[in-house]
């Protein structure tokens, strides 16, 4: 030792303990792999506290001394997403993905790259940044808003919470929780030490982890997170793939397979390299994401309603497993859809015991010729569903029989029918068979229709039961003293658990307040929420907005429906056999006398003439005074048309900064007018 050299500063001291403590945490945690021993770890640990106890102005904020959790949360408060977090298409073919390739070229109209990144099997999260200091950690949730989780995202060690470098002033990064395989089995034995039930799968697993109340017990989990979507300031950067190498700079986990690929067929090659290599991988993978690279192609072929134009993911082949076929039953859905399930001897697959598989229709069950006894090979359709796929002949016993379709509803007892050109059988008793009319209320209560969220599914089978609610114009007749007290204990099939299902005071009072409350729910989420098949959030917003009120749309002609946008001869006939019952318009009569909104609002509306009508428009690039949206819903409300890409039938292009060129020169060469926000905004005065 040097006797006339000073000792390391404190700050020196402080850095060097937390960078070395953070790498064995993660080693022990995260890898599952320690390098230095229990003793030694905690030896170090109160070193660095004792140094941040007498210097606390020098310590990180996330010093492995603070980062252990303590936060205790009852419930979490659920946030709207800053954009909407979407689910991705999925293919399982290479054909699908070379029909994607296609579909996105012919949108942007020139060659381009691609990322191509590992689809991590985990759990999705959004974090944002401000000032280089993470201050929200949000769930996906039902993709428009999620649960705030912040707390517990706090203790995943690969996780910082303050930044490095020349990070933007706010931004948010999402990515996927997930679980390394060598964790979780060394977290499974350790449970079953003491005496704990084992968990069933890495992905389940952090599902259940992030939403625990207590953050202290969200630190002893072996989380970890790759990020994997920048969304903030698009301009700050070119391309999708140099957003994640600048982000990898400021201090966050990025996942280092992601490759920029020229073509499809490199994309391919990557696909079919991890296909065989994802087994040697720590954490498990159930698939590879596709994305279009530049940023301004990404804008310029936007979204559908539910996933991305410029991504997809591929799924990889999933394993199967080979059980018995002991049972057949029959369920009935919300519109009467008659589903057979096939009850099957437990097996494992993929780390979850599977009882029972959809077979889906009469014409499944007839291809398969699957029957009773069988031995079958069952596998999980994107992961997820487990269905069955072949049976094993040679293992058919010699007395087996056909499997034949029930002709009656298994629970109302009424005949079965199966309409021309369609593969399902239904139960036409909608008024008296009891799966539809509460599979009709769970929808009537849900968010996106009257959001009567003190209403569950238990709730509804306890008041049908009781006789309270018959169909949904029975909800605005429930009274205090009907409902308060009531109570059911049922019974899990699959756990042999019991529940009970009471309404106590607070929970009646919620209930009558929630029901009131739902009232003031716009037309046309009232006329989704009665369930009309094939009226879904769009088309019943496209039937508000065309007729106006419940009265117009009960009196239209097929012809009157056809001629709205996007409604077909299968949804207009729908909906004239739903106003044929003379039960619907019963409901609809209790509805309005309950006062609900069965028209469309416009006392609040700006008077707005139709200068757009019947002129189309394609929205492109970037702009300066609106966004995209709000320039879409600004053409439709002049009577205008939003179309995705430019044709022959395009009367406008209104083009913002970095529209891509080649949409330019289609414009061009069509003869299709372009013009500016500035333009637009003369054009509707």
């Amino acid at each position: 030792m040097d006797l006339f050299s000073s000792p390391p500063s404190p700050k020196i001291q402080i850095d060097a303990l937390t960078r070395e403590l953070k790498e064995h945490n993660y080693n022990y945690y995260v890898l599952a792999e320690p390098t230095i021993s229990d003793r030694e770890f905690d030896r170090l640990l109160k070193e660095l506290e004792a140094l941040e106890k007498e210097f606390p102005e020098l310590a990180h904020l996330d010093s492995p001394v603070k980062v252990v959790g303590g936060a205790v949360t009852k419930n979490f408060i659920t946030k709207k997403h800053s954009r909407p977090m979407l689910s991705l298409g999925n293919t399982y073919s290479e054909a699908e993905l070379r029909e994607f390739d296609e579909r996105a070229k012919k949108l942007a109209g020139m060659d381009f790259e691609y990322v191509a990144e590992l689809k991590f099997d985990g759990f999705a999260i959004g974090l944002t940044y401000k000032n280089g200091k993470l201050i929200q950690a949000l769930t996906r949730g039902d993709g428009t808003q999620g649960d705030d989780v912040t707390e517990n995202v706090k203790t995943i060690r690969t996780i910082p919470h303050q930044l490095h470098g020349n990070y933007p002033e706010e931004f948010e990064i999402r990515g996927e929780i997930f679980m390394h395989r060598k964790a979780f089995d060394r977290m499974n034995e350790e449970r079953v030490k003491n005496g704990e039930a084992p968990f069933a799968n890495p992905r389940n697993s952090a599902a259940g982890t992030i939403k625990m109340q207590e953050s202290s017990e969200v630190a002893k989990r072996p989380l970890d997170c790759f990020l994997y979507h920048f969304l903030g300031d698009e301009k700050r950067f070119l391309t999708h793939y140099d957003s994640l190498k600048e982000a990898e700079t400021w201090g966050l986990q990025i996942n280092d397979a992601a490759k920029v690929c020229k073509s499809m067929d490199e994309v391919w090659a990557f696909i079919k390299h991890w296909d065989k290599e994802r087994k040697k991988l720590s954490f498990e993978i159930d698939g590879v994401v596709v994305k279009v690279n530049s940023y301004q192609l990404q804008h310029e072929l936007g979204f559908t309603a539910k996933n991305p134009r410029w991504a997809i993911a591929y799924k990889f082949e999933t394993e199967r497993a080979a059980t018995k076929l002991l049972s057949v039953s029959f369920q009935v859905g919300r519109t009467g859809a008659v589903t057979p399930v096939a009850n099957l001897e437990p097996v494992l697959l993929l780390g979850t015991t599977v009882k029972r598989a959809s077979l889906h229709n009469q014409d499944i069950i007839n291809e398969l010729d699957i029957r009773v006894g069988d031995t079958v090979f069952v596998e999980k359709g994107g992961e997820i569903i487990p269905k069955i796929i072949e049976v094993d002949l040679d293992m058919r016993p010699l007395d087996s029989k056909p499997l034949e379709f029930i002709t009656h509803c298994p629970e109302c007892g009424t005949a079965l029918i199966r309409k021309e050109g369609e593969v399902a059988h239904y139960c036409p008793n909608e008024e008296g068979c009891p799966p539809q009319i509460k599979g009709k209320m769970v929808h009537f209560v849900a968010r996106k229709a009257l959001d009567i969220d003190s209403m569950g599914e238990e709730r509804i089978d306890l008041l049908h039961e009781k006789g309270l609610l018959k169909n949904v114009a029975d909800f605005y007749d429930l009274k205090y003293e009907q409902i308060f007290g009531l109570s059911k204990t049922t019974k899990d099939e699959e756990t042999g658990k019991t529940k009970d299902t009471r309404i106590l005071e607070k929970s009646a009072n919620n209930i009558l307040l929630g029901i009131e409350t739902s009232k003031n729910t716009p037309f046309e989420r009232v006329l989704f929420g009665l369930g009309i098949r094939f009226v879904g959030e769009t088309v019943a917003k496209k039937l508000a907005k065309y007729f106006k009120t419940i009265d117009a749309i009960a009196a239209a002609t097929f012809e009157e429906l056809n001629a709205v946008d996007e409604i077909g001869d299968t949804i207009a006939e729908s909906i004239i056999q739903w106003f044929a019952n003379p039960q619907h318009i019963e409901i609809i009569e209790k509805l309005k006398a309950a006062g609900l909104h069965l028209s469309v609002d416009e006392s609040n509306q700006p008077e707005i003439d139709n200068k757009l009508d019947g002129k189309s428009f394609v929205v492109s690039g970037v702009f300066t005074k609106f966004s995209r949206d709000e320039l879409k819903d600004t053409i439709e409300k002049f009577g205008g048309k939003n179309v995705g890409s430019i044709s022959s039938k395009t009367d406008f292009v209104l083009a913002g900064e970095n529209m891509g060129p080649a949409k330019l020169q289609k414009a061009t060469d069509l003869g299709i007018k372009v013009i500016s926000e500035e333009d637009f905004m003369e054009m509707i005065g």
